[in-house]
């Protein structure tokens, strides 16, 4: 009786203290449905989109059970698409924070960000943050003004190819790995030995094409600001600091938000407009810096070593060092 009596006193307190104290929602599992949040109000209906891409362009990056979403691909995409279906849409700031990544999986966002101007005839403006570099720069190469934030580290116009060697280790664990193959060059970049001079010269030409590609993409959407004799002056790999690109002429313009929203609604023409965010957790978005949550991108929310883990072999516009932090 005296425990019945505690488990009954014990419910009573809990239904006393959940009606009478506030309610705390923790949105950790966000909405079943993506969700249009309005970040700057305005007294129009007209929106302009502000759309994130943050951390690593890869596919490769598992996703946890939880996520709304799949990998950045997936994400881009789909804001892409329903923005298409929005009469309201007039402009999108392209916001990137990020060192690059995958060849593949940057050329497609690249890819998709021109189909959708050329569907719809909606401006977008890239807004560089701290890093928008290689496969960043790349993407914002297809957009129709690009500025940087006065501290921001952009370029790195390069590839590069990721094959580990583990002979030395297996060596000494006394580990032998028998490699049966059909031809010279089948194993190529196998982690179990060292590169030959032939399969180096492979991969080199397989370096230098996409590495002309890259090139190329940019001279195509930059060759009214600058000469290709300059701009190979620059495709070197490096880095530039916001000035350094401005002076290169790869970038528009340094300023902030404040300058980019000003901007994208003068190529929009319009003199006023909301902007909006489309997420899955929209207790969270409650201004323009909120956007960059943890649990909101699976980006975002892998460890140091799942990142590094998700470099496979193969190649990369990306800014290596980034991830050596």
């Amino acid at each position: 009786m005296k425990k019945i009596g505690t488990w009954i006193g014990m419910t009573l307190l809990i239904f006393v203290l959940s009606a009478c104290s506030p309610h705390f929602h923790l949105d950790l599992l966000g909405k079943e449905e993506i969700q249009e949040v309005v970040l700057v109000e305005s007294r129009v209906q007209e929106k302009i989109l502000l759309l994130d891409i943050s951390g690593l362009i890869a596919t490769s990056i598992k996703t946890g059970v939880f996520d709304k979403e799949g990998d950045i691909l997936s994400q881009v995409y789909f804001r892409l698409k329903k923005a298409a279906e929005d009469n309201m849409v007039k402009g999108i700031i392209l916001r990137l924070d990020t060192p690059g990544g995958e060849v593949t999986a940057s050329d497609i966002i690249y890819h998709e960000i021109l189909n959708f101007k050329q569907r719809t005839g909606i401006p977008v403006l890239a807004l560089m943050m701290g890093l928008t570099a290689s496969g960043g720069y790349y993407i914002a190469s297809a957009c129709d003004y690009l500025i940087a934030h006065p501290t921001t580290l952009t370029g790195s116009i390069g590839v590069i190819s990721l094959f580990p060697n583990l002979e030395g280790l297996f060596e000494k664990v006394g580990i032998q790995v028998q490699v049966i193959k059909s031809g010279e060059l089948k194993d190529s970049g196998s982690v179990f030995r060292q590169m030959t001079p032939e399969e180096r010269d492979v991969f080199q030409k397989i370096i230098g094409e996409y590495h002309q590609n890259f090139q190329d993409i940019v001279y195509k959407n930059r060759k009214d600001h600058l000469s290709l004799e300059d701009l190979e002056k620059i495709t070197d790999g490096r880095v530039l600091t916001a000035s350094q690109a401005l002076e290169a002429k790869l970038i528009d313009e340094i300023g902030y938000f404040d300058t980019a929203l000003k901007t994208i609604l003068d190529i929009a023409s319009l003199p006023e407009a909301k902007v909006v965010s489309y997420t899955y957790f929209p207790k969270r978005k409650t201004n323009i810096y909120a956007t960059n949550l943890k649990s909101e991108s699976p980006l975002e929310s892998v460890s140091f070593r799942e990142v590094v883990q998700s470099l496979k072999s193969g190649f990369y516009y990306l800014w290596h060092p980034q991830l050596d932090d």
